[in-house]
C-alpha cells in the first residue's frame, strides 16, 4: 500500500472516531416552533370558547420553559400560573396532571410531589409527544374542572398533531 494511503486511512479512522465519540458527548432534540405552539394555544381557547367557559393556554417547551401564554379576556387572574405550572407539571413528570394528580393523593407513594413548588395536582396539562419524543406540554385553566381542561388541551395537540409527527 502506498504511504499516502496509510496516512488518508488514519485520518479517516480518527474522523470516524472522534465523530463517534463527539455523538455520545452530545445529544438533539426537537423544539415546537413558536408558531406550532401558538396553534396549539389557539386551538385549545377557541375548544374552551366552544364549551362556553374563558380559559388561560400555556405551552411550554421541553425544558419547561414558556413558550405561549394565551389568556382569554375574561379568564380569571389566578389561570396564568395555574395554566403555567400545569404544563410545567405535565412535561417535568412525563406525564397527564390528571393521572399525577391520581399518584400524588395522600398516602400514595408519590404524594410527596404535592409540596414541590409549582406541581399542580389537577388536570389540564398534557404532555406534547411526536415520535415517541417529548416536544412540550400544553396546560390550560379555567374550565369547570380538570376534565374540561383536558378536552380543550386535546384539541390543541389535535391541532398541530400533523406539524408535528415524523
Amino acid at each position: 500500500m502506498h504511504p499516502g494511503k496509510h496516512l488518508l486511512l488514519a485520518a479517516c479512522a480518527a474522523a470516524t472516531l472522534g465523530s463517534a465519540q463527539a455523538q455520545e458527548g452530545t445529544f438533539q432534540t426537537l423544539s415546537l416552533t413558536p408558531e406550532t405552539a401558538l396553534k396549539a394555544a389557539q386551538a385549545a381557547l377557541a375548544h374552551c370558547r366552544a364549551q362556553g367557559f374563558q380559559a388561560t393556554i400555556a405551552v411550554v417547551d421541553r425544558a419547561g420553559l414558556t413558550q405561549v401564554l394565551l389568556r382569554d379576556r375574561f379568564a380569571g387572574p389566578h389561570t396564568v400560573s395555574v395554566a403555567a405550572d400545569k404544563a410545567w407539571t405535565a412535561v417535568s413528570f412525563r406525564n397527564s396532571t390528571t393521572e399525577l394528580a391520581r399518584e400524588s393523593q395522600a398516602g400514595r407513594p408519590m404524594s410527596g410531589l404535592r409540596s414541590l413548588p409549582r406541581f399542580m395536582a389537577v388536570g389540564g396539562g398534557l404532555v406534547i409527544e411526536a415520535g415517541g419524543r417529548i416536544m412540550g406540554a400544553i396546560g390550560v385553566s379555567g374550565g369547570p374542572g380538570g376534565d374540561a381542561d383536558d378536552t380543550c388541551a386535546k384539541a390543541g395537540i389535535a391541532a398541530i398533531a400533523d406539524s408535528i409527527e415524523f
